[in-house]
């Protein structure tokens, strides 16, 4: 039977809304602190300073218990807001839980936001050896490693530079070269590797692959659902702080995108959706998926006819208008766009509420549940708004290619109809 290497037992955190993080305070702060808080109770009216109030909290994480065996890779999955980075923190001991306890058996390497535990002042070069002496490591285990990490992370020609001078992606390829070369026995991953280009992403998880195949445990926090399937063995999805679910990882990406995307019978309200990207203007404000009748629903069949349609106010004339439409599958991977520049169609200049509609003539996609993302901007790539997968729908089955057969998943996301012939 596999050893144990990871447990968490009914694991909850709660923080204080509002509530500043711990630093260091000089005398003269302390000395001041209680003078200030009366102060302030005194200015705000109607309220006393004896007058006891109430501190809002939230439970960032609330009764969350699971085993890791050794060897395990683990996917971490849940919305923004589930307890992903909490549960993780927790588990590097970098903060403490209000309720529970987790026992942890094994060297841990954390690696929870870009350049975690390196010295801004100091070089690759001794960062490298800084972060391997903290870990234990005797001088010559790092020497015999240090070429190793330094190829991996390509930034031979900058290891002597001080990492403040490094950019994002520099920071985050010699961040994961460290941590997965000083061979811990349990690798955290915090979706740094977003930040790295498309090849790199797929070394660290080459890396993480060969990790797991030594014995080693690895969990892997990401919204890259086609990353946590081909990678992890199990997937535990997390609502609202809480487990929503513990096994296979296929079936939880299946749970995590459907309480992800709540269907609302092919109508959304966009105007404050919590899907929007930070720093977005809510230029869109509803969404409709309607079929050939003009009916809203969020069930279509394969070949039916797909009309979308955007209900929009712009602030201020738009007077050459973009938008574009991504379509995802369950995992999250991206299958087709739409966009009015891939269409070669040219809007009129929008000068205040009106609805702008994209048909696709026949839907061409296999049985399943798909997401639409959504973009509005203007031309050069200036985005205007952007949400991200507001609303899902599911494509059923149908004899799409006419032939007397349903098609089938296993036939792939998209259907394509073509034509065959015996050349003379």
């Amino acid at each position: 039977m596999s050893e144990v290497v990871i447990r968490a037992e009914h694991l909850s955190k709660r923080y204080q809304i509002g509530e500043r993080p711990t630093s260091y305070k000089t005398l003269r702060d302390t000395l001041e602190r209680p003078f200030k808080g009366a102060l302030r109770l005194i200015r705000q009216r109607g309220i006393s300073p004896l007058k006891h109030h109430k501190k809002d909290t939230i439970w960032a994480l609330k009764d969350v218990s699971f085993e890791i065996k050794r060897g395990e890779v683990l996917g971490i999955i849940g919305r923004n807001g589930a307890g992903k980075s909490t549960l993780l923190k927790i588990l590097s001991r970098i903060t403490e839980p209000t309720q529970g306890h987790a026992s942890i058996r094994g060297r841990v390497r954390s690696l929870l936001e870009v350049g975690t535990g390196f010295h801004a002042e100091l070089t690759g070069r001794e960062n490298i050896y800084l972060n391997a002496a903290i870990l234990g490591m005797k001088q010559r285990e790092i020497e015999s490693k240090f070429d190793e990490i330094v190829s991996f992370a390509e930034i031979e020609k900058f290891i002597n530079t001080p990492v403040k001078y490094y950019s994002s992606g520099m920071y985050v390829r010699l961040a994961f070269a460290v941590a997965a070369h000083m061979d811990p026995e349990i690798l955290l991953i915090d979706e740094v590797l977003a930040v790295g280009d498309a090849s790199f992403q797929q070394k660290c998880l080459g890396r993480m692959e060969d990790i797991s195949k030594r014995g080693r445990t690895v969990l892997f926090v990401s919204h890259n659902m086609a990353a946590i399937q081909n990678l992890c063995s199990q997937a535990l999805v997390l609502a609202h702080g809480s487990v929503l679910f513990l096994g296979a990882t296929e079936e939880g990406i299946q749970k995590y995108m459907e309480d992800f995307l709540i269907s609302q019978g092919g109508e959304i309200e966009l105007g404050s959706h919590p899907a929007r990207r930070s720093g977005s203007l809510p230029l869109l404000k509803k969404v409709y998926l309607r079929d050939r009748n003009g009916t809203a629903k969020d069930r279509f069949s394969s070949g039916d006819q797909l009309r979308i349609e955007l209900v929009i106010d712009p602030i201020v004339p738009l007077l050459n208008p973009q938008f574009g439409i991504g379509i995802d599958d369950w995992t999250g991977t991206r299958v087709f766009s739409l966009a009015t520049y891939l269409s070669n169609s040219s809007l009129p200049a929008l000068k205040g509420p009106c609805t702008v509609v994209c048909y696709l003539n026949e839907l061409p996609l296999a049985p399943g549940r798909y997401s639409l993302s959504l973009s509005a901007g203007t031309p050069y790539n200036v985005l205007i708004d952007n949400l991200d997968r507001v609303v899902s729908f599911e494509v059923e089955p149908s004899d799409f290619y006419g032939n007397g057969k349903f098609c089938i998943p296993s036939l792939g996301r998209v259907l394509v109809r073509s034509h065959w012939k015996k050349l003379d």
